[in-house]
């Protein structure tokens, strides 16, 4: 079937785009050396993880269940890190990982020796407090008080012996402090990171970068990024991740919505779509952000002007104002556009609202069905 055949809504997974998306990832490996992981926490549809797994070297977790998905559904290089683990999720953790990145020392000391027994990489995620971050606060790390990562501060207040004792239980440091960033802030970051932590860089084998590199717009500084990775290669022989999870499958998704109804109140329509922000796109509410609409424009860009709205009880479930060229019509497709990102992994039942079901654009444009969620998935998630 055709895309504008398929129920609504549907997340709808772009196949030629992620694969050209992969195509990239997989030359900045060959080019560097780096390993590359998926970050399950942004595109979990577990469909495309064999295809995944044929250009970069794993998955990426950020608990327990996560972990779980990409040792059963890739079986490549395992990773996970958490604020803090429960002692029986670690039991089964180091079953399923290769490297296991801790928070604090706290959380280094209660579990280290476990993951000594099995064998596991262990990692120290450390905080450069750098910030790079503008309009996406909610997503900075760097900020005083942060949760996240051992400062610089941290490992300097530790008598030599207890700092020789730490870093002899590590093999590598962690930071993640982008959000769909340039390399340009990758490079200003490595450098603090360099300054407050090179020190130790001879202690360790390998360093993570994390994820929030946008490597697959078409905009990113790919020769940077090289260079970022290249000085910690060969200036201190350490092993380099990046774990990518936008740039994976940036742009290669759509979420289609049909419309329902059409009121208008103080001179302003809203489209009643069976979509929902609060639901299907949590992400349009809690950045907040207006996704991109195909064939849309801003507001006053075109003739016809329409608010999108859904049809839960929530009267802030709006996704946002847009202009078209034509007038819309109940029974209309709106193809939302950049969806298979932080979309299917973040949506919810709320209010009832079935999940949207998840198709695949094949590359000869033919749509196929991946998987419909009924009642009983709405139902199993309560008692």
């Amino acid at each position: 079937m055709r895309i504008d055949e398929i129920a609504t809504p549907a997340y709808v997974v772009d196949e030629k785009k992620l694969r050209s998306n992969l195509e990239i990832l997989r030359k900045v490996k060959d080019d560097t050396g780096c390993r590359i992981l998926l970050a399950q926490k942004c595109f979990s549809c577990f469909e495309y993880y064999p295809l995944i797994g044929e250009y970069i070297d794993g998955a990426t977790a950020s608990g327990l269940f996560e972990a779980r998905l990409g040792h059963e559904e890739m079986g490549r290089e395992n990773h996970v890190f958490a604020p803090a683990f429960k002692d029986e999720d670690m039991d089964e953790l180091v079953l399923i990982c290769d490297h296991i990145v801790f928070n604090s020392i706290s959380q280094l000391e209660h579990h280290f020796e476990k993951c000594k027994e099995y064998g596991v990489s262990v990692g120290l995620r450390i905080n450069p407090m750098y910030s790079t971050q503008k309009d996406h606060a909610i997503y900075d790390p760097c900020t005083p008080g942060s949760r996240f990562g051992v400062t610089a501060e941290t490992l300097e207040s530790l008598q030599d012996e207890e700092l020789d004792r730490i870093l002899g239980m590590i093999d590598g440091f962690h930071f993640h402090t982008l959000c769909e960033q340039n390399s340009d802030d990758l490079y200003a970051t490595l450098m603090a990171v360099e300054e407050k932590f090179g020190k130790y860089f001879d202690r360790i084998k390998w360093i993570n970068f994390g994820g929030g590199h946008h490597i697959t717009r078409e905009d990113y500084d790919i020769p940077l990024l090289e260079k970022c990775i290249r000085l910690m290669t060969e200036k201190y022989r350490l092993k380099v991740y990046l774990e990518p999870g936008e740039a994976v499958a940036l742009n290669a998704g759509y979420f289609v919505t049909t419309v329902l109804d059409i009121v208008e109140n103080g001179g302003i329509k809203t489209l009643i779509l069976d979509g929902s922000a609060a639901c299907h796109m949590p992400d349009v509410l809690e950045m907040p952000y207006r996704p991109p609409l195909k064939d849309s424009g801003k507001w006053g860009e075109k003739p016809y002007e329409y608010r999108l709205s859904s049809y839960t009880c929530l009267a802030g479930d709006i996704i946002g104002d847009y202009s078209f060229d034509t007038e819309i019509k109940v029974g209309d497709r709106l193809y939302f556009e950049d969806m298979a990102i932080y979309s299917m992994v973040k949506n919810n039942t709320f209010n009832g609202i079935p999940l949207p079901d998840i198709a695949g654009l094949t590359e000869n444009g033919e749509c196929r069905l991946i998987r419909h969620f009924s009642y009983e998935d709405f139902k199993g998630r309560l008692s």
